[in-house]
């Protein structure tokens, strides 16, 4: 399912703009996750003086006491110890365990939940911390100073958790259906961010799931594309250099690659972020695609088995195919040449390396424009 953002042109006689639009996956986010589990209330045992164990009490019913306190504190609601899950439609948090209670406030998809209660079938007491997961590399531990927590009684049926057999799926497929509904023009309002929450659920609460670095990727990708259409949509979007730019940030997507090295999503996490080193606007100049083809063509060779290598490949090529013209502009006849010779072998490994790819159809494509002299850059008809 895709998400209709501007999107880059990538194909023969695209604009001079590298950082320009595309039409991605649908895949963002906004803030960051915080569990508030108050410390464990047990206070630990006297043992006297000197560290001696003090006598035992005269008392009848020492052992009587004994198991009272310590069903006590077993069944005590510790937070610590409490299960934690989310839920997968947007319900109304109440006073008591009854649809007539007084509604303390409405928690969305996704949110993360302390479960306190379920002892009640129909009822789960939980405390809701509506913050939006803004975790990044280097602050996991942060605590959320802005988070808002309501406790109060959900319906049950609405909860999934970590003891629900197949949580982790069944919070993906909200998920994925959410994402689906952000890609329609008639969709539910904010399904993007459910969607963005709801995936980053599964890796919270699921992380050894086998969908959990997939789950991490989609709600940092979402929160990319969102976070990205912002920066294209402000005045210094069109500078040349990248750092003259409103810069995405890279904290989720560098989370990706440090909690999965070495997968498709950490792969898919690293290619993202060459968003952020693309020119703005070429200015028909060679520094740009040059650079930027360069960029692509080491992402393929650092990255082999990414499932985004042909694209990069094509991107890379098709940089190469706009310096044929630029390079004249330039009165560079033999860097032209060149240009021209390494286009045409980056298109024709794309067709042999990726034939079932749709990035190979681009590519020969890209072959028949490059081999009759076509401009691939410019306002040639």
């Amino acid at each position: 399912m895709i998400l209709f953002l501007p999107a880059m042109q990538t194909g023969p006689k695209a604009a001079s703009k590298s950082f320009g639009e595309r039409i991605l996956p649908l895949a963002r986010c906004s803030s960051e996750i915080i569990y508030h589990f108050p410390a464990n209330s047990m206070i630990p045992i006297d043992r006297g003086a000197a560290g001696n164990i003090p006598p035992r009490p005269a008392f009848p019913f020492w052992n009587s006491a004994l198991f009272l306190l310590a069903l006590l504190f077993s069944t005590a609601p510790a937070y610590a110890q409490s299960a934690r899950g989310t839920l997968i439609s947007g319900e109304s948090i109440r006073i008591s365990p009854s649809g007539d209670s007084s509604k303390l406030g409405d928690v969305a998809r996704g949110y993360e939940l302390v479960i306190l209660d379920r002892n009640n079938p129909e009822w789960t007491q939980v405390e809701a911390i509506l913050a939006q997961p803004r975790r990044g590399e280097d602050n996991e531990d942060e605590e959320e100073q802005e988070a808002k927590t309501i406790t109060g009684w959900v319906p049950a049926k609405a909860v999934v958790s970590t003891a629900t057999p197949d949580g982790d799926k069944i919070i993906f497929g909200e998920a994925a259906d959410s994402e689906d509904q952000a890609s329609r023009r008639l969709g539910r309002r904010d399904a993007a961010q459910d969607a963005m929450r709801l995936y980053y659920r599964v890796y919270d609460l699921y992380p050894t799931s086998p969908l959990a670095g997939e789950g991490l990727f989609r709600a940092a990708d979402i929160r990319w594309q969102v976070e990205r259409q912002d920066v294209l949509t402000r005045p210094s979007a069109r500078e040349r250099e990248a750092y003259m730019r409103g810069q995405i940030n890279e904290d989720w997507m560098r989370l990706v690659d440090k909690k999965f090295p070495g997968t498709k999503w950490a792969d898919l996490a690293s290619f993202r972020m060459i968003d952020n080193k693309l020119c703005g606007d070429w200015q028909a100049a060679s520094k740009c695609p040059e650079k930027e083809a360069d960029m692509y063509e080491k992402y393929v060779k650092d990255h082999p088995q990414s499932p985004v290598a042909p694209e990069a490949l094509y991107d890379a090529a098709w940089r190469r195919s706009a310096l044929i013209e630029i390079y004249k502009t330039e009165a560079n006849r033999k860097k032209s040449d060149e240009s021209k010779s390494r286009a045409l072998e980056l298109a024709q490994k794309i067709v042999s390396e990726h034939p079932q790819s749709d990035w190979a159809l681009r590519a020969q494509t890209l072959i028949f424009y490059i081999q009759r002299g076509i401009p691939t850059f410019g306002n040639a008809d």
